[in-house]
């Protein structure tokens, strides 16, 4: 029998995934979590072999607790379930050790069996998580932005003008505009918006 432990800061979300794993006798739901840091105390304390993790939370979001969980040298499988594809959910949540992806729209027995081989210790994508990843690989890879360009980048998301991004990082409205340049041609855009939406689903900027 395959222990879970479903972590999601909705309580109907876990409800019913709760109600789902009880009707299958190959599993037991051994608790559930709100948050991040309440997951990270209920699988210590209960040892799952796999959790169900969402992403985004209060307190502490999945991918933080995905990398705490391994840096406690947790033995737990995790298995991201959420409802977000983006690259910026995607690849950090991978990275962070996540054994896979997958979305909430997917059927209970495709869930099942992804938990199934989640515990064997294999990776497990949705279609349009693995869809996105091959994507990925197979473009071209492209010049990183520059820490400054990031920093530019980061206050246009934030509403400021050329002038006050200038202002703010000590430099000139006509360097701001170079920064800008260099981005929109490394994002392969052409306009400040396109470059904010490009970054932040690129986990480059972060969405506040």
């Amino acid at each position: 029998m395959i222990r879970v432990v479903i972590v999601d800061d909705h309580p109907v979300v876990r409800d019913g995934l709760r109600g789902m794993f009880a009707g299958d006798d190959r599993f037991t739901v051994l608790g559930e979590a709100g948050d991040g840091r309440e997951a990270l105390a209920v699988t210590e304390a209960l040892t799952p072999d796999v959790v169900l993790m969402d992403l985004r939370m209060p307190v502490m979001d999945g991918v933080t607790t995905i990398r705490e969980l391994k840096a406690r040298g947790s033995a737990a499988r995790v298995l991201v379930l959420t409802t977000y594809d983006t690259d910026s959910d995607v690849l950090p949540a991978i990275k962070a050790g996540a054994t896979g992806y997958l979305l909430k729209d997917t059927p209970r027995e495709e869930l099942f069996r992804a938990v199934v081989a989640a515990h064997r210790g294999e990776s497990v994508l949705s279609p349009a998580v693995a869809g996105r990843l091959m994507g990925r690989l197979r473009s071209p890879a492209k010049e990183p932005l520059s820490q400054r360009e990031i920093e530019v980048l980061t206050l246009i998301a934030r509403g400021c003008s050329n002038r006050e991004t200038a202002k703010r990082l000590f430099i000139s409205e006509a360097t701001v505009k170079t920064h800008l340049l260099h981005a929109y041609a490394k994002l392969g855009v052409r306009d400040r918006a396109a470059a904010v939406a490009t970054a932040i689903e690129q986990g480059l900027i972060r969405r506040d």
